[in-house]
């Protein structure tokens, strides 16, 4: 259980935070940038553990709970209308789109599938050629290269019946977004280790020198996390602002060059659309011209009229780090995971479900 129950350890983490207790002096509002470290925060119960001037909020770091609903509702035009066999990861599946989710349009008779990898969907491109087979591609940069790898595939095979939906968005420049924002409140991120186990450290130090703010690369067990916000918070308390690794056991300066290679061959970035926050320039990857065959949107040439979000779901403020998922008004009431008014109260990296599931927070419900 190395790397695992040792980082669990509650003596570890009340030395943590003991010492964190022993260097904070003023308040400070630290961002989690990635979803799985809220969920492990939460679950953990260590937000309750910090000291009151402590404040954790938390970030838009949860792809599928920014896939705008205009990305959804072609998804489910595609299963529906052009009865392509549709296939992407669970979470994706229970995502509301505009009037129905992707589950929802498989309850009522579309090919819908829930896979764990898009090399799987090549394989049913290729088990299927009367069928077109579409994966809907979402993920930050940790998911990007399998993504590219399935287009690789699928060319060197010559399957002409697959194509993938592609909504990958990046995590520095959402960063950059949140805190280049007049509303800003984050003074520090943990960011997150998986992405940096791709893509390195080298795009956060622009950002760190541009807004003087330290960010943190942590991984996502309970002493990762305080060991990180503990060197968040020397940085704040000092004055200074750097770059930092706490995950030094799997992230290195470089990230996975081989990796990186992949993305790049098969994806260029692009202006992205991140549902309840807007379009963030330069934030997101679209295949290249060379493999324009293999990019669904194109194939099928899907217009679909964007949608509205629901004006009741906060969802932006939320993924902005200006409210908590406790402070919207329909919390636990409209908005449950049976019946949810936005992306992160069903995703099992959304914030709002995090307060529900492992808060008593969700009690009421």
């Amino acid at each position: 259980m190395k790397y695992l129950s040792e980082y669990r350890d509650a003596g570890t983490v009340g030395q943590y935070l003991d010492e964190i207790n022993k260097v904070v002096t003023r308040p400070w509002t630290i961002m989690e940038i990635c979803g799985g470290q809220t969920h492990s925060l939460v679950k953990n119960g260590l937000i309750g553990l910090l000291p009151g001037n402590v404040r954790m909020v938390h970030g838009p770091g949860c792809p599928v709970c920014v896939t705008p609903l205009n990305l959804i509702d072609k998804a489910v035009y595609l299963a529906e209308e052009k009865k392509v066999i549709l296939c992407s990861y669970g979470d994706m599946l229970r995502v509301p789109g505009s009037k129905k989710s992707l589950l929802e349009a498989k309850a009522a008779g579309a090919d819908v599938r829930i896979l764990y990898s898009p090399l799987e969907a090549v394989l049913l491109a290729k088990e299927n050629p009367g069928k077109e087979v579409v994966f809907f591609a979402v993920g930050f940069e940790t998911t990007a290269p399998a993504n590219a790898l399935s287009v690789l595939h699928a060319q060197r095979q010559g399957l002409k019946n697959y194509s993938i939906l592609t909504s990958h968005v990046l995590v520095p420049p959402a960063i950059e977004a949140i805190v280049g924002d007049d509303s800003n409140v984050v003074q520090g991120f943990l960011a997150a280790g998986h992405v940096c186990t791709i893509m390195g450290l080298g795009e956060y130090y622009p950002i760190v020198e541009k807004y003087h703010l330290p960010i943190v690369v942590t991984g996502f067990e309970p002493v990762d996390l305080l060991h990180g916000i503990l060197m968040l918070l020397k940085q704040l308390e000092r004055g200074e602002y750097k770059v930092e690794n706490q995950y030094t056991r799997v992230v290195n300066e470089w990230g996975n060059p081989e990796a990186r290679a992949v993305i790049d061959k098969v994806f260029r970035v692009t202006h992205r659309e991140w549902r309840g926050i807007g379009e963030i320039p330069f934030s997101g990857y679209e295949l290249k011209n060379a493999f324009a065959g293999y990019d669904a949107n194109l194939k099928f040439n899907v217009q679909i009229e964007k949608a509205e979000e629901s004006k009741e779901c906060i969802a932006g403020q939320v993924l902005r780090g200006l409210k908590k998922p406790f402070e919207c008004p329909q919390f636990v009431k409209k908005c449950k995971p049976s019946n949810p008014l936005g992306a992160p109260m069903v995703s099992s990296e959304g914030a709002c479900a995090a307060y529900y599931h492992f808060s008593n927070m969700g009690v009421m419900a």
